[in-house]
C-alpha cells in the first residue's frame, strides 16, 4: 500500500467526522522539538472538540517566504479558522489580516503577529519568564559579574521578548552583572554553539549565559562541553529535549526555562472550534514558564511535561 500524503495523514489527525470544520495550524518551524510537542496538543484538541486539522509549516524559521506561502494556500482553500505562530511579526501581518478579511477567525500562538482583529493570543509569558531567568542566574553568580547571551533570531516576538525581560531585568535590578557580549544563533544549533563558543573564548572569565530559545540553549550545551567550562559557567536555558535533560543531570544547565507547549497547541485549537461554534474565548492566555532544575527530574508531572506523548 502506498503511504498516505503528509498533508492528508494531517487532516485526518482530528476525529471530526464528514463535514467536520478545518482548522489549519501553522508552527513558526517543524523541526524544532517544541513545535512537536505543540502539535501533540493541538491533535489532543482537534479529537475532543471534532474537528479536523491541516498541520504544516516551514521546516525552519527563518523561512518567512515559505510561511507565507503556507499561509496563502490555507486561505486559497478557505479553511475554517486559521491558526499561526508567526516567523516574523511584521513579514506575517499582511497575510493575516488578509485571512481576517475573508472571514477566516484567526488565533495567535507561541509567537505574535502585528495584527489585532485575532480570536485569541495564546503563549508562555515570555517577558516574565526573562524576568525570572534573569532572576535565577543573578543568583547563581552571586549577583556580580560578566554574563553573555546567544540570542534567538531578530523579528521573533516570543524570544524578542524574553530576551528583553532579561535585559531590563539585569540592568535594573543588579547593576554589579555585566552583559558583556550577545550574539544571534539565528534559530540553528551549530550557528549557536559557534556563537556561544565566541563569547565563551573572548571573555575567560565569563561567570553565566543565557539561552533565550531551543536552538540557542542546544548550542550553548555543545559549546560549553567542548570547551570545559562546565560548572564554570552558569547556563539559564529555554525549552526541552533530550539533549538538555542530559545537561541538566550532567550540570551543564542549572535551570531550563520550560514552556508548557502542549497546552498552547491545545488552546489554540480550542479557541477557534469555540469560536465557530459561536462561543466567544478569552482574548489572551498567558502560560508561565516552568523552571526546572535537576532535582526535579525525579518528579513524574514534570517529566511528563518535558516529554510529552504523541
Amino acid at each position: 500500500m502506498r503511504p498516505l500524503p503528509v498533508l492528508l495523514v494531517s487532516l485526518l489527525a482530528g476525529c471530526g467526522g464528514p463535514g467536520a470544520k478545518i482548522i489549519g495550524v501553522v508552527p513558526k518551524a517543524t523541526s524544532h522539538l517544541f513545535f512537536v510537542s505543540i502539535h501533540a496538543g493541538v491533535d489532543a484538541a482537534a479529537r475532543e472538540f471534532g474537528v479536523q486539522v491541516e498541520w504544516n509549516g516551514p521546516q525552519e524559521e527563518t523561512a518567512h517566504a515559505r510561511q507565507i506561502q503556507i499561509v496563502d494556500a490555507m486561505i486559497t482553500r478557505r479553511v475554517d479558522a486559521l491558526a499561526i505562530s508567526a516567523t516574523d511579526e511584521r513579514a506575517l501581518a499582511a497575510p493575516v489580516e488578509r485571512a481576517i478579511r475573508l472571514g477566516i477567525p484567526v488565533t495567535v500562538f507561541d509567537s505574535g503577529v502585528n495584527v489585532e482583529d485575532y480570536v485569541q493570543f495564546v503563549a508562555t509569558d515570555n517577558f516574565g519568564a526573562g524576568q525570572r531567568a534573569a532572576r535565577r542566574l543573578a543568583a547563581l553568580i552571586g549577583g556580580k559579574g560578566k554574563i553573555a547571551m546567544v540570542m534567538h533570531k531578530p523579528g521573533g516576538t516570543s524570544t524578542m521578548l524574553r530576551e528583553r525581560g532579561f535585559e531590563e531585568t539585569m540592568a535594573k535590578e543588579f547593576p554589579a552583572v555585566r552583559i558583556v557580549g550577545r550574539q544571534f544563533g539565528m534559530s540553528d544549533a551549530a550557528r549557536s554553539r559557534a556563537a556561544a563558543e565566541n563569547l565563551l573564548t573572548a571573555s575567560p572569565d565569563l561567570a553565566g549565559l543565557f539561552a533565550s530559545s531551543e536552538a540557542s540553549s542546544l548550542g550553548s550545551i555543545g559549546a560549553i562541553r567542548s570547551l570545559g567550562r562546565a560548572g564554570q559557567v552558569r547556563l539559564i536555558t529555554f525549552d526541552t529535549s533530550d539533549q538538555h535533560i542530559e545537561a541538566l543531570r550532567d550540570g551543564v544547565i542549572d535551570v531550563m526555562m520550560v514552556q508548557d507547549s502542549y497546552r498552547i497547541g491545545y488552546e489554540a485549537v480550542r479557541s477557534l472550534a469555540m469560536k465557530l461554534r459561536g462561543e466567544t474565548p478569552p482574548k489572551r492566555v498567558d502560560l508561565p514558564a516552568r523552571e526546572v532544575t535537576k532535582v526535579d527530574l525525579d518528579n513524574p508531572d514534570v517529566m511528563k511535561m518535558l516529554r510529552p506523548a504523541r
